[in-house]
């Protein structure tokens, strides 16, 4: 009796120990899980993080990821509705919204980076295809209000119908019917990057040099248009400063010399006999020199004086 004791005892131990070692599992944060039995599902998912248990030796524990993924695809060379070809680079966020499903329709997320590489990549083939380049490489705030504030008239630049932003969306739109079931929610799909081939990106840039010297050719003669306007003011300025100041130049000496006349004329009609004199005075100055001889009639005027020197 004794001998059974001690045997159910130690299976007793067994069993307890094979229950602690294999019968519990701790369910971290950020993690979801599936229970197996013998490689079939058991139950629901498992979310909610903590102790958990579980039949020892006969189901297993597989752990799946509850936060958001990150999904970044190869570029792919793809033609648009106008025939340009280009590379486009995408990416995409996700998270396993249903583990059970999951785990049965994908299995890990290798596969599912995989699956979403055919579902995002068609999607987004498919919708570039559909549209011309312009739709693709400019956003939707292209409106024609900002059109028209931004850039010249000349430029013809016309806003797109839907613009990048709408395209992700209808690219997310397109995929996330697609997704669920693999139990996978796809959050929002993004374009990385669009790119020209080399053939391409050659034309583009001639044609971003040529527009740009155009542009600057038209800065440059609107700078001369500018240059001459404010050279042609200055100058007409200069003209009317300078007319005005001869004017008034003109006037002051005028008054002047208005001024001197008539207090000449003011002086001189005291002693008329006085001025006459002066007068001959200065006359015989521009006249008379060192070797100057004259000529005059005993009726002339300038002889009279000369006679009174004489006299005296």
């Amino acid at each position: 009796m004794k001998q059974v004791i001690q045997i159910f005892s130690l299976i007793l131990v067994a069993v307890i120990f094979a229950t602690v070692w294999d019968g519990f599992y701790i369910l971290p944060e950020g993690k979801q899980a599936v229970i197996t039995q013998f490689g079939a599902p058991v139950g629901k998912p498992i979310t909610k993080a903590g102790l958990k248990m579980k039949t020892p030796f006969i189901q297993n524990v597989q752990f799946f990821e509850k936060r958001i993924l990150i999904w970044d695809g190869d570029p792919n060379q793809i033609p648009t509705n106008d025939k340009t070809f280009i590379y486009m680079d995408n990416t995409a966020r996700w998270r396993i919204s249903n583990a059970l499903r999951f785990l049965q329709a994908v299995g890990n997320e290798t596969r599912a980076q995989s699956l979403l590489d055919d579902i995002i990549n068609g999607a987004v083939r498919d919708l570039v295809n559909k549209n011309n380049l312009i739709e693709i490489i400019r956003s939707s705030d292209w409106s024609q209000d900002y059109v028209a504030g931004t850039t010249s008239s000349r430029d013809m630049i016309m806003p797109p119908k839907k613009g990048r932003d709408k395209i992700s969306e209808m690219v997310l739109d397109q995929a996330s019917k697609i997704t669920p079931k693999y139990g996978i929610e796809l959050i929002d799909v993004m374009f990385k990057r669009v790119n020209y081939i080399d053939s391409v990106r050659e034309k583009v840039y001639t044609r971003m040099i040529s527009e740009r010297k155009r542009i600057a050719a038209e800065k440059r003669s609107l700078g001369e248009g500018r240059k001459a306007e404010i050279l042609g003011k200055v100058e007409r300025e200069l003209r009317e400063i300078t007319s005005k100041a001869k004017r008034e130049a003109t006037e002051i000496k005028g008054k002047a010399d208005a001024e001197a006349t008539k207090l000449y004329g003011a002086a001189y009609s005291r002693h008329p006999e006085f001025y006459s004199f002066q007068r001959s005075l200065e006359s015989y100055k521009d006249i008379i020199s060192s070797n100057t001889s004259l000529i005059l009639s005993p009726e002339s005027d300038l002889f009279q004086y000369l006679q009174s020197i004489k006299r005296q």
